[in-house]
C-alpha cells in the first residue's frame, strides 16, 4: 500500500475518531477519560502550550498539528505522523494547525512500563542493539493497525460497562501494533531489565526527585550502577542533554511554572529552584526561553491568556 492508499484507509477512521474526541472534549483544554491511561487534548487555534514535562505516552492527533521542541530539537506530527515519548523529557510545545471549525484533537496514551515489559516477553522479541542519539523521543507513520486500534479503545468510552474488560485488551493490542511498528525498538528499549535506557530512566527520575539540590554526576552514576563516562554518553543518546544540561533545564522549566503561579519574585523562584545567583537565573532562563523572566512572564499572561488556555493551565504546562 503506497502513502495515497494508506492516507485515503485512514480517513473514515480519522473522522470518526475526530468525532469521538469531540463529543468527550467538548471545550478546549485537557480531558482526562474513564479509561485512566487516555486522555483527549482539544485546542481550537494555534496557541503556545509553554513548558511542561513529556512522559513517557503515544501521541496521536486525529486532526490539526503540533510541533514539540527537546533540547532544540524539533518533533512535529499530525494526523499522519504519531509520537512516542519513552522517558520523562523537558519540552516546550506549540499547537501548529487547529481553527475553530477544525480543532486540533489529540489521543495521548500513557504507557505503562511494567505492561510493555510483560507483552515483550509473550512475543519472546530480541534485546534491542544499540540506540541511535535522540531515541527518548520520535516520530512515526500512523499506520492503519495503530489508528484502528487506538479508534477502538476511544470508542469504549461510548459503552462504560465495556471497559473494565475490554480495556485493557485492546489497550494491550495498541501496544502490540506499536512494539511491531516503527517504535517498536524504542518501546522494546523501555522493557529490557537493566538495559541502559532502563538506567537512563533512573536516573531520569532521580535527577527530577532532587532537581533543586546540588548534583555530582559521580553520586549520579553510583545511584544507577553505571560509569561516569558510559552514563553521560548514554543519557546524551536517550535526551540529547548531558545530565546537567537536564537539571538545568528541569530547573528553568520549574521556575517558568512558578513564576506563571505568581509563587514568588525572581529571587525566591531561583532560590526555590536551586540557583544560588539570580543574575545567572536570569542569563540561563534568557538563553532558553528567549526573554528575562519578569519580560516573559508579562508577555504570557498578557497574551489573552495563552489563546484562550485559563492562566492556571498555563501554568501546569
Amino acid at each position: 500500500m503506497d502513502m495515497t492508499e494508506m492516507a485515503v484507509s485512514r480517513e473514515p477512521a480519522q473522522r470518526e475518531l475526530a468525532a469521538l474526541i469531540g463529543r468527550f472534549a467538548p471545550v478546549d483544554g485537557v480531558h482526562r477519560t474513564a479509561i485512566a491511561s487516555l486522555s483527549f487534548y482539544k485546542y481550537s487555534q494555534p496557541v503556545d502550550l509553554g513548558c511542561g514535562i513529556t512522559h513517557a505516552a503515544f501521541v496521536l492527533a486525529a486532526q490539526g498539528a503540533k510541533r514539540v521542541m527537546v533540547a532544540g530539537h524539533a518533533y512535529e506530527y499530525d494526523d499522519r505522523r504519531c509520537l512516542i515519548a519513552s522517558v520523562d523529557l523537558p519540552m516546550m510545545s506549540r499547537v501548529t494547525k487547529a481553527s475553530p471549525d477544525a480543532p486540533y484533537l489529540c489521543v495521548v496514551l500513557a504507557l505503562d512500563p511494567q505492561r510493555i515489559v510483560e507483552l515483550a516477553a509473550e512475543m519472546r522479541l530480541p534485546e534491542p542493539g544499540a540506540m541511535a542519539e535522540g531515541e527518548g523521543i520520535a516520530v512515526a507513520d500512523v499506520t492503519p493497525t495503530v489508528l484502528d486500534a487506538t479508534l477502538r479503545l476511544a470508542r469504549l468510552l461510548e459503552t462504560p460497562a465495556d471497559i473494565p474488560i475490554l480495556a485493557p485488551l485492546v489497550e494491550k493490542e495498541l501496544l502490540y501494533r506499536l512494539m511491531t511498528s516503527e517504535h517498536g525498538t524504542r518501546l522494546r528499549y523501555m522493557a529490557v531489565a537493566g538495559s541502559q535506557t532502563n538506567r537512563i530512566a533512573r536516573a531520569i527520575e532521580w535527577i527530577r526527585d532532587h532537581y533543586a539540590e546540588p548534583m555530582r554526576v559521580e553520586t549520579l552514576a553510583q545511584v544507577v550502577n553505571m560509569s561516569v563516562s558510559s552514563l553521560h554518553h548514554h543519557f546524551k543518546n536517550v535526551t540529547t542533554l548531558s545530565p546537567l544540561q537536564y537539571q538545568k533545564q528541569l530547573r528553568l522549566h520549574e521556575a517558568r511554572r512558578l513564576l506563571l503561579g505568581h509563587a514568588g519574585d525572581v529571587a525566591s523562584v531561583a532560590a526555590r529552584v536551586g540557583y544560588e545567583s539570580a543574575s545567572q537565573f536570569s542569563r540561563e532562563y534568557s538563553r532558553l526561553f528567549g526573554a528575562p523572566p519578569l519580560r516573559d512572564v508579562v508577555h504570557l499572561l498578557r497574551n489573552d491568556w495563552a489563546g484562550g488556555m485559563p492562566r492556571e493551565e498555563v501554568a501546569r504546562r
